[in-house]
């Protein structure tokens, strides 16, 4: 019986978005692995740069930077995945949804079978490079807000949107809320969140405001990339960071990771649809446990696991 009821949940892959890197990151995966080091390999030459070196040694500095941290967090993420189905896919019955946070969007559309890994990883390089290029032509910021219910966050934001522009960018669990926008209408909105009764309002080390309309300056040459790359149907649904909602075919897909650059991300709302849809399991695949936190607060019963390391997924060295 035991046995039947672990079929029988449905599981869910999601994987994690800015702010998981680290130094160091993969490097066991690749001293394990032939085919992790071929795909760190191809990495090197399709962004020109040595990614590997980076994700291993640092400096952290250079680690934190936009254009370097996206792709070091895809290719974390497409390795361990890669791995682990390559050695029949140590999660019962494999997986049945996927979705990623922000940045994490492409990994889980390379897992669910809707781009590979070259095309995923070009697009993900130049998304880093044009969001840190908007981020420096006009400067934004963003901010936590915990402990407020994301409408006090919306009206927070609307009422500090005077001369300048602040809005939910990450609704990320309940009573967890980014906000993203103009400097000082991010510091305002933080006042006006604190005498709100918010418990933890802290700005962001970031290079732009990520998930608004500052981003437009990137949106142009991105969506252009989006629409020449070869995007399929995916294998199975992806919950889309602009809907929280499933999809698979390519045009939609097109149309969410097009809308995702300037739009918030509905993580909570994405994690409740799955669970509603009957997911029991999410396993996060990629550096760090950021996205288990999420989850654990947004559906406590759910079972939540997460492959950062080799040893997490039970893989041995070659």
């Amino acid at each position: 019986m035991a046995d039947e009821l672990n079929a029988a949940k449905r599981t869910a892959l999601i994987f994690p978005g800015q702010g998981s890197q680290y130094v160091g990151m993969a490097k066991d995966w690749y001293e394990a692995s032939s085919r992790a080091r071929d795909m760190f390999e191809k990495a090197n030459r399709i962004l020109g740069f040595d990614i590997s070196k980076l994700c291993f040694e640092g400096p952290e500095e250079e680690l934190r930077q936009t254009a370097a941290t996206q792709p070091a967090i895809f290719l974390h993420s497409a390795v361990a995945f890669s791995l682990t189905a390559e050695k029949s896919y140590p999660i019962p019955n494999g997986f049945d949804a996927v979705a990623g946070h922000s940045l994490g969007e492409y990994s889980a559309l390379y897992a669910g079978g809707a781009i590979d890994f070259e095309n995923a990883l070009s697009l993900v390089g130049l998304r880093g490079k044009l969001m840190q290029q908007a981020g420096t032509a006009r400067h934004g910021t963003m901010a936590a807000v915990v402990g407020l219910d994301e409408k006090v966050v919306e009206s927070v934001c609307a009422e500090a949107s005077v001369n300048g522009f602040v809005q939910p960018a990450n609704y990320n669990s309940p009573g967890q809320t980014v906000i993203s926008g103009d400097v000082g209408n991010v510091r305002s909105a933080m006042v006006i969140a604190k005498s709100k009764g918010a418990k933890i309002v802290k700005e962001l080390v970031v290079s732009g405001a990520f998930h608004s309309p500052l981003m437009e300056a990137a949106r142009e040459d991105l969506e252009k990339a989006i629409i020449d790359a070869e995007i399929r149907n995916a294998k199975v649904p992806v919950y889309a960071n602009v809907t929280a909602a499933p999809v698979r075919g390519a045009d939609e897909i097109r149309e969410a990771l097009i809308s995702q650059l300037t739009n918030p991300v509905r993580w909570s709302e994405s994690v409740l649809n799955m669970y509603n849809d009957g997911v029991r399991r999410f396993v996060e695949i990629g550096p760090g446990k950021v996205l288990q936190g999420l989850v654990k607060r947004t559906v406590p019963d759910a079972e939540i696991t997460g492959y950062d390391k080799l040893t997490e997924a039970g893989i041995v060295a070659e």
